[in-house]
């Protein structure tokens, strides 16, 4: 086909009138698009948060940030796990009967799906500070020569043990909170979900 008869003025105005409109095209549909994206607000407000733990060590804490709040994640070693009896008798909640402070599957002896990987928040129950983390046990830890590890708060003096679990005589009235959570495989965990068939 030829050009002849073709006006060149014409061409070029269709030209630039497809690619405004392509432009403005792009400009309306932009906002929609990013509408369907989560906000940071709703990233902030409980989008879920998904952790590695592949590289955790055993007697390893790390500290992930889930809702705005540290959120803790411990691997405990078995002689961690052997000291959560040894402190019952010294524990104001034991057996974890405060409903709100962990999801049902973490209402245990371990307060944990997986009894060597505890999750907690790490916010202190008392006035909202975050409390130390003191695995060391004995004279280590400055506690004492009883103190078997687990979460010291500097700022009026609470203690909870290695399950999170809040000692007597502390201003800190209830156990640390167990966050939902949810194993994806052995090496991955999901916080903010709640383990769908947990016990």
């Amino acid at each position: 086909m030829s050009d002849e008869g073709v006006d060149p003025r014409r061409r070029r105005l269709l030209a630039i009138t497809t690619g405004l409109g392509l432009i403005g095209t792009a400009f309306t549909a932009t906002p929609f698009i990013l509408s369907m994206t989560p906000s940071a607000r709703a990233k902030a407000a409980g989008a879920p948060v998904e952790v590695d733990i592949s590289r955790i060590e055993p007697g390893q804490l790390i500290t992930v940030e889930w809702r705005g709040k540290p959120v803790w994640i411990l691997k405990r070693t078995p002689e961690m796990l052997a000291s959560l009896k040894q402190v019952e008798p010294l524990l104001a909640d034991p057996a974890s009967r405060v409903a709100d402070q962990q999801p049902r599957y973490a209402q245990n002896d371990v307060r944990s799906i997986k009894p060597d990987l505890l999750v907690l928040v790490g916010i202190c129950t008392h006035l909202g500070c975050s409390p130390d983390k003191r695995l060391a046990a004995g004279p280590a830890s400055g506690l004492g020569d009883d103190w078997l590890g687990g979460f010291f708060c500097p700022c009026h003096g609470s203690k909870f043990d290695l399950a999170g679990r809040v000692y007597q005589n502390v201003p800190a009235p209830t156990n640390l909170i167990v966050p939902p959570h949810s194993f994806l495989s052995d090496n991955r965990i999901l916080i903010g979900v709640d383990q769908k068939g947990a016990a």
